[in-house]
């Protein structure tokens, strides 16, 4: 049994999926060229990159950044084991 993923723009599920596994919005430190832009988006969550990477920035920023720039977000439901996943990637909707 292979691991399922979802795609999705919707901004309830996406918040939805990451609070279930206690993850925070943020954004990878040094990648906001423009200071109006958040930078790479990414989520923290426990045990996953430290804070010497990652800056975490509110939801809301994260959802304008998210939106802005037409992502959306592939997550992992479970692991090809049936284990809980935090597998993710943010991708453009083309």
């Amino acid at each position: 049994m292979g691991a399922e993923t979802r795609t999705t723009s919707d901004h309830d599920e996406i918040r939805r999926w990451v609070e279930e596994h206690d993850g925070v919005p943020a954004t990878v430190r040094g990648t906001n060229d423009d200071k109006d832009a958040a930078g790479v988006l990414r989520f923290d969550f426990p045990g996953g990159a430290s804070e010497e990477s990652l800056e975490h920035i509110s939801r809301n920023t994260w959802f304008q950044e998210f939106d802005a720039e037409g992502l959306r977000l592939l997550y992992q439901l479970e692991k090809s084991d049936g284990g809980d996943s935090t597998f993710f990637k943010v991708v453009s909707s083309d």
